[in-house]
């Protein structure tokens, strides 16, 4: 019986750990896609693909070509595009789809939120006052904080912020999480950060900061996440890891 191909459309620890154990099943072959924007990503425990497909189009393609039984989004909840695109893709080559959404961060009590919805609405919310500013985003998004350069800037990536942001006051920090809380609330006090821009990613990696905050009573300014396809999902590994064998298992029995 020929092993299962699935692709995995990564770049999320989440999707690292789901390559991990869908690629020890012995009927399950895997492929973890990246898509390449970090320089020095962490090693995976499956064949790599780093690179683009071509949109939705290039990506049906791909499908077909490589045989693939199963596609699997776990990318970035802020990841849309690319999202759509496997939606559109998956229809386009008759192959399943299902999507590793991590649950968005919930408000509680001692939160100090203000709500956006993209990081442009994030620096009008900064205010013309100046502030010292937490900015937990990744490095190509950075380009609406030169609307604001009065405030003073901590800017945290994985990766140089190439060139560096055009304001007066940006201090750099690369770092990969995941980020403890005890070591967030340093970070942030030793800076007299007095207001944190961040994504709704979810997740336990990056929650440190949130956490900090609210120990601090610190306002987050949280970006929501956008609009993405509605396709079945799962909120965590194993979730998504039963909806694959659930899904799969039928054809093996079969000898597809």
């Amino acid at each position: 019986m020929m092993k299962h191909h699935i692709l995995i459309l990564g770049g999320t620890s989440e999707a690292r750990a789901l390559a991990g154990r869908l690629g020890s099943h012995e009927d399950y072959a895997v492929t973890l896609s990246l898509a390449g924007r970090t320089a020095n990503p962490v090693a995976q425990p499956v064949p790599v693909r780093v690179g683009g497909f071509g949109g939705a189009e290039g990506l049906a393609r791909y499908l077909k070509a490589e045989g693939i039984s199963l596609l699997i989004d776990a990318t970035h909840p802020f990841a849309a595009q690319i999202s759509h695109n496997a939606a559109q893709a998956a229809k386009q080559a008759g192959v399943p789809l299902i999507a590793l959404r991590r649950p968005a961060w919930q408000q509680a009590a001692g939160d100090r939120w203000t709500l956006v919805g993209s990081v442009a609405g994030a620096v009008d919310v900064l205010g013309e006052k100046p502030r010292r500013v937490m900015v937990a985003l990744g490095r190509q998004e950075l380009a609406p904080f030169e609307a604001a350069p009065q405030h003073s800037y901590l800017i945290r990536s994985v990766d140089p912020v190439e060139p560096p942001l055009g304001v007066p006051d940006a201090q750099y920090i690369l770092a990969r999480g995941p980020f403890e809380e005890a070591d967030e609330k340093w970070l942030l006090e030793a800076n007299r950060i007095d207001v944190i821009v961040s994504k709704n990613s979810g997740g336990a990696a990056a929650y440190g900061k949130i956490a900090a905050a609210r120990a601090l009573g610190l306002e987050v300014v949280m970006i929501a996440r956008p609009a993405l396809p509605d396709v079945p999902s799962g909120g965590s590994v194993d979730e998504t890891v039963m909806q694959v064998d659930h899904l799969l298992a039928p054809l093996a029995k079969r000898g597809v």
